[in-house]
């Protein structure tokens, strides 16, 4: 390497010119954040739009589950029915342990009837069945096991069911708790924003005077355990609907930040403190803005120093105002649900360029929106 030689300049000169080299951020490493919060945030609002067709391709792994747990089922029903076409007068009590056999059967199958009905039920939710192993070549090699005497292991097929009916005990299991975390965290996150989740009630109502048992027609354990299990997605159905009336999603994606946050800003007109009662995103004319949450148009219109203004009043009585609008893709009285398109990001009223300014309200008083929309990614994350 060539070192050039520097005339008439003292070293502490080039230590300083090397200071105020170093000084600042370099253009590359800015517009490399920039772009990589863009990208980020607009990933974030095409995952809310589209957050049920992602549901949909994850619950079609619950079917491929459930097609190979059935072969297992056709393939040890196969075994039992060898097992019962053949003579075993001389194994003493194999007519018996063939019979525990049988019935252990019936039940097997009497659990995977409900458990089919549960894991379409959770799929629908994007609950994802655990428990259920599907079959392989070295469990399908031991249903056809012979043992020392030359007739069929009965031991090896009586365990094999045994070992199905265990999991699908535990699928119902892993079903039911998914189900309840998630209703406990949906009601927690709500719950801190002052918004109330309605959900059924756990407990049927049931009476009737107590009359002494008639016959053995008891209730088998698993339908009571399936019932729960059904009691505990209905409850979690419910909880997941309620996040849609909420205005928690984020109303804005595609290239666009945020310029202005909530609460006292210098104010861009006067200079001085003022409150800013919602929060900027700065975005291109014409980006089209999208319902919060589920609720209907209450307005369409003007107000003093929004400009075009669009609200929607939600079930929890909640209101979310649009504002600064350059043009309305809704009408008043129009029922909406998260992600309708509902205007146009504009620059209209006290403006000082394109953007969405996005309020959340309680009647008369402002509400800071982050906290909604914190709340939503964090709910997102959990349904995903």
């Amino acid at each position: 390497m060539r070192v050039q030689a520097s005339f008439g300049r003292s070293d502490a000169g080039r230590k300083e010119v090397g200071t105020q080299r170093r000084q600042g951020v370099h253009p590359a490493l800015f517009y490399g954040m920039f772009a990589v919060l863009l990208a980020g945030n607009g990933l974030l609002g095409t995952a809310f739009l589209f957050s049920s067709d992602i549901q949909k391709l994850l619950s079609g792994q619950n079917d491929m589950v459930i097609e190979a747990y059935e072969d297992r089922i056709a393939q040890l029903r196969v075994e039992v029915d060898r097992l019962h076409s053949r003579s075993y007068a001389q194994a003493g009590d194999m007519n018996l342990q063939l019979q525990e056999l049988a019935q252990q059967q019936e039940v097997l199958l009497e659990q995977h009837q409900l458990v089919r009905v549960l894991v379409d039920k959770a799929g629908e939710l994007g609950i994802e069945a655990a428990g259920l192993a599907a079959a392989d070549g070295e469990e399908t090699a031991s249903l056809a096991t012979i043992n020392a005497t030359g007739n069929p292991d009965v031991d090896a097929t009586a365990a094999a069911v045994a070992q199905m009916m265990g999991e699908t005990q535990f699928a119902m299991s892993s079903i039911a708790e998914t189900a309840t975390s998630r209703t406990d965290s949906i009601v927690s996150e709500l719950s801190g924003l002052g918004i109330r989740v309605d959900l059924p009630s756990s407990q049927d109502g049931m009476g009737g005077p107590l009359l002494a048992a008639v016959g053995e027609g008891e209730i088998s354990p698993t339908i009571d355990d399936a019932n729960a299990v059904m009691a505990a997605l209905v409850r979690y159905r419910a909880a997941r609907d309620s996040i849609d009336m909420a205005p928690i999603h984020m109303p804005i994606s595609g290239n666009f930040r945020q310029s202005s946050g909530f609460g006292n800003r210098s104010d861009p007109f006067s200079g001085g403190r003022a409150f800013h009662s919602g929060l900027d995103f700065a975005a291109s004319k014409g980006t089209t803005v999208f319902s919060a949450g589920k609720g209907v148009v209450s307005f369409v219109g003007s107000k003093p120093g929004y400009g075009n203004v669009v609200e929607v009043t939600h079930a929890t009585g909640l209101v979310t105002r649009y504002a600064h609008l350059s043009g309305f893709l809704s009408g008043e009285g129009q029922a909406v649900n998260t992600g309708t398109p509902i205007a146009k990001v504009g620059s209209t009223g006290r403006s000082t360029g394109p953007h969405l300014h996005f309020e959340v309200r309680d009647g008369d008083n402002a509400i800071n929106p982050k906290v909604f929309l914190e709340a939503g990614k964090r709910l997102l994350a959990l349904l995903g």
